[in-house]
């Protein structure tokens, strides 16, 4: 190989990215030093394991900081208009009436001109720019385009990895929510026979009518996952066009709907004289070891769980909270009592029993055995329900005002209900306490 042909390889390498071999397009380094598209590590990324890797050494980056390489960038841009995909000058269009290259662009007619036609009557007036400059602009454009596209192929990842724990987990949680209703009733003693029969009946109807529209929005989201993945390598593959071809090509706007998750919520109907049964148990808790702290281990715990890692060029880390602790003064090892926690205006909170190795910061984990907790996290404008430990989610309505905790120690149940409704959230039952429990609450406003 002649030396200039060997020149022209090395330079073509260095300017071609290795996944799709084409040059650059929105170019991004990895802290290995190895370059890429970025569109090429999205789709590379999506494809593959978690974490990800560099494609070429596969080295875990630690972080998802992608850098630009100025010098390259400039290197790929000049390269892009004398390189072998471009059109050669020689098969470029020629004007037929004065013989010139035609080389320019007017932006009034959308056509591509020779000098001497941009200087002419008609043309005169309008604005003018080279062939190459208003395609990178294209590029430009395109790329911009594909950036929304890809938030929305994240966003909805995010909405069908949680539909389908929702379909995952709903089964057992129907299960359990009628076990919760059946154990009030009996432990009310109210209608025993007419009222938990009719309830059993309406959730079961209420289960099936949700678990149906859960099967329909995660199917719609699996086809517009494979839409949006579509839409995204076809605006790929229109960047990587030639600089002539790129300029004939229409602009026009992506619409993106989404479709919206479902929010399932049983119905919590109110059970008559429930509040009126629980205040005779009512004490009051004084509390101690208050303070204020920027982070809890137990809520970290469930939004890394909650989380679904983004591609690069994606930031949805959640606003930074402060948060509120408190412990109950005493702890309770027999009988039964009920207080009530006021949790008006806050969307990231939580209430319940634990024991005393749970004040401790370094303890304060999702998984730690006995604890007792309802916790109500926000993610992205919609606040969920969980209880812990173990953490299972719960799919009724959010309270908005005072939620009451109920203990039977010696019974081994701990319940929360919602007072305005005077309704059940939801019990812990047929629990074993080992230890004496205290109460505990958390709240967090951002």
């Amino acid at each position: 190989l002649s030396l200039g042909i060997l020149q022209a390889r090395i330079l073509r390498n260095e300017v071609t990215c290795s996944l799709c071999v084409k040059y650059f397009i929105d170019l991004v380094t990895l802290g290995c030093g190895h370059s890429f598209c970025m569109p090429c590590l999205c789709l590379y990324w999506e494809e593959g394991q978690w974490p990800p890797r560099c494609p070429v050494c596969r080295e875990t980056p630690h972080q998802l900081s992608l850098k630009t390489n100025i010098i390259l960038k400039t290197r790929v841009f000049l390269a892009r208009r004398t390189g072998p995909y471009d059109v050669p000058r020689s098969a470029e269009k020629m004007c037929e009436l004065h013989g010139k290259t035609k080389n320019l662009f007017c932006e009034i007619t959308k056509e591509v001109l020779c000098l001497v036609c941009c200087m002419s009557v008609e043309h005169g007036a309008h604005t003018h720019c080279s062939v190459e400059w208003t395609a990178e602009e294209y590029r430009q454009r395109l790329l911009k385009i594909m950036r929304s596209v890809w938030e929305k192929i994240q966003e909805n990842k995010r909405n069908l990895n949680r539909e389908t724990n929702k379909i995952r987990t709903w089964e057992s949680y129907v299960t359990m929510w009628k076990k919760m209703n059946q154990t009030q009733y009996w432990k009310m003693f109210y209608l025993v026979y007419y009222g938990e029969k009719h309830r059993l009946e309406k959730i079961e109807e209420e289960s099936k009518e949700i678990f149906q529209q859960l099967k329909e929005s995660q199917y719609n989201m699996d086809l517009k996952r494979k839409l949006l993945r579509q839409i995204y390598e076809e605006l790929k593959e229109l960047c990587c066009k030639s600089d002539m071809e790129l300029i004939q090509v229409r602009m026009e706007s992506v619409q993106l709907h989404m479709p919206r998750p479902v929010v399932p919520q049983l119905s919590a109907w109110p059970i008559p004289g429930l509040i009126d049964w629980l205040n005779q148990f009512q004490v009051y808790v004084a509390l101690d070891n208050e303070r204020v702290t920027p982070c809890v281990p137990v809520f970290e715990d469930l939004r890394c769980l909650l989380a679904v890692p983004d591609g690069p060029g994606v930031n949805n880390s959640p606003p930074r909270s402060k948060y509120f602790l408190a412990w109950g003064a005493e702890s309770f090892t027999s009988g039964q009592c009920y207080w009530e926690v006021d949790v008006a205006g806050c969307c990231n909170w939580a209430i319940g029993f634990c024991n005393d190795s749970w004040m401790r910061d370094s303890d304060m984990v999702l998984d730690s055995e006995g604890i007792f907790l309802l916790l109500c996290i926000r993610e992205n404008s919609q606040c969920s329900f969980f209880t812990a430990s173990p953490l299972s989610p719960q799919y009724v309505k959010r309270p908005l005002g005072r939620v009451g905790l109920f203990l039977d120690f010696d019974g081994g149940v701990v319940s929360f209900v919602n007072v305005a409704n005077s309704s059940l959230i939801c019990s812990f039952l047929s629990c074993s306490f080992s230890s004496p429990l205290r109460p505990f609450l958390c709240s967090g406003h951002s």
